[in-house]
């Protein structure tokens, strides 16, 4: 029996959630999938969070990963944009730790680093990284997507370093690391 697990990547946004899934069957990768929810379409934000935490149930659902890796809100100096799309990923871990699936997150550099050797590559040369190494025949318009794999990719090469990020199996875990989040 070969060692076979699935590993959804999310990039979380409040205008687009890319998101991609990959195949390790042994130490190789396989390409399942690369998508993204729109959410420019919805005004309110709670309503693009419901619609966040919905769609990752339905990926969880359908293709059962073993392990979600997330990219983590980079910090900007707009205290608004940082608030919303920590809720999103929050929404999207939530869903993750609702079905006790493991989520590890990873900054934006510690991806781009992961894929193409350098933390301040373009969203353009990950994605064309990320074609090259899966062999993926074309790349989609918006690369919140490949973004999304990227953080599924990320996750695959640090599997198995003590090093890679947050990581959490369930609520306890969560709260355990955290305890400072709690009142």
């Amino acid at each position: 029996m070969t060692n076979e697990k699935i590993i959804l990547g999310i990039d979380p946004g409040t205008t687009i959630m890319g998101y991609g899934l990959i195949k390790v069957v042994g130490k190789k990768m396989e390409f399942i999938q690369l998508n993204e929810l729109l959410l420019k379409k919805y005004a309110d934000h709670y309503v693009k969070l419901r619609h966040i935490f919905e769609r990752t149930i339905e990926l969880i659902d359908t293709y059962h990963p073993d392990e979600i890796a997330i990219e983590a809100p980079f910090y900007g100096k707009n205290v608004q944009s940082m608030l919303k799309l920590g809720r999103a990923q929050g929404v999207a871990m939530a869903a993750g730790l609702s079905r006790q699936i493991p989520v590890t997150e990873y900054s934006p550099k510690k991806i781009k680093m992961a894929i193409t050797g350098n933390g301040n590559a373009s969203k353009e040369q990950v994605a064309k990284m990320l074609q090259q190494t899966l062999n993926l025949k074309t790349l989609p318009d918006n690369l919140d997507a490949t973004d999304g794999l990227a953080a599924a990719v990320c996750h695959f090469y640090n599997a198995g370093k003590i090093e890679s990020g947050k990581s959490y199996s369930g609520w306890e875990s969560y709260i355990k690391q955290n305890p400072q989040k709690i009142k």
